[in-house]
């Protein structure tokens, strides 16, 4: 059973993906045939419950999409649920110790690894013809802690040493607020800067792809830093830059003046 996002990190690629703060199914879908290499179902800060988050992995999925999930907080009960209804990652928020991270395989991963309990309602029967999905999906299932405060990067070495921890995810904004400034995604303060970096360059050294919450306009420093899972996209942030967009051009054109027809909507 393939997990595409899995197998470029195994490669040495870099993945860029989508962000779901919004419950809905539709956008789960467009956003799964726009391209990206993961598509990340927010149950933390985004509006969906579980069964919300069920069908938009479905979405996902149908358009040709990798589905991962940002759990609610870590613990094994939501950690299993998103599992067997299909993720194929589990960001999890605010790992700060060695033990917090370890917890985190564990609920993420089948024995000997970890302890997640057996029932993949959903996501077995996704399993190519043939294939056991047991035998496959501690290596085909993703579990990436955050790194989001000081005390996380403090411990980073021993946490990235943890077998079975796939990738970390560096949430910026509660990360700036830990070294004592706003929530923020730039580097405009060296402490901030410097742990960027290091984070990157320990993810290296350990072998553990490194992963953050970006934007399109960072992209660039982020993959000189080494990042190669970077979140580049959102709903809610595409939806209202893209209708502010269109409603400036609309204000801004000529009378008269005649379009292409290329941003034409179907109904």
């Amino acid at each position: 059973m393939p997990n595409t996002m899995m197998d470029t990190w195994a490669s040495g690629g870099e993945t860029l993906g989508t962000w779901l703060s919004m419950a809905s199914s539709h956008s789960a879908e467009i956003a799964g045939r726009a391209g990206f290499d993961y598509v990340c179902v927010d149950m933390q800060h985004g509006v969906a419950d579980y069964q919300a988050a069920v069908e938009m992995m479905q979405a996902v999925e149908m358009g040709g999409g990798t589905p991962i999930v940002r759990v609610p907080w870590n613990e094994p009960g939501i950690i299993g649920r998103v599992l067997d209804a299909g993720a194929r990652g589990v960001v999890v928020p605010m790992v700060n110790s060695v033990a917090e991270a370890q917890a985190a395989v564990t609920y993420c991963k089948y024995p000997p690894l970890g302890a997640r309990s057996f029932g993949p309602v959903l996501v077995a029967a996704r399993a190519a013809a043939g294939e056991n999905y047991f035998e496959v999906a501690n290596d085909t299932t993703a579990c990436i802690p955050m790194i989001e405060t000081r005390q996380a990067v403090e411990a980073l070495d021993d946490i990235l040493a943890i077998d079975g921890v796939d990738a970390i995810y560096v949430g910026p904004a509660d990360l700036s607020i830990s070294y004592g400034y706003g929530p923020g995604y730039t580097d405009d303060n060296a402490d901030y800067k410097a742990a960027l970096e290091h984070i990157a360059e320990r993810c290296a050294a350990h072998g553990v792809v490194a992963g953050i919450h970006s934007t399109a306009s960072l992209s660039a420093d982020r993959r000189g830093k080494g990042y190669r899972m970077q979140t580049v996209a959102g709903d809610a942030m595409a939806l209202g830059r893209g209708m502010a967009r269109d409603l400036r051009t609309a204000r801004e054109s000529g009378v008269g003046e005649a379009t292409t027809g290329a941003d034409s909507m179907i109904y």
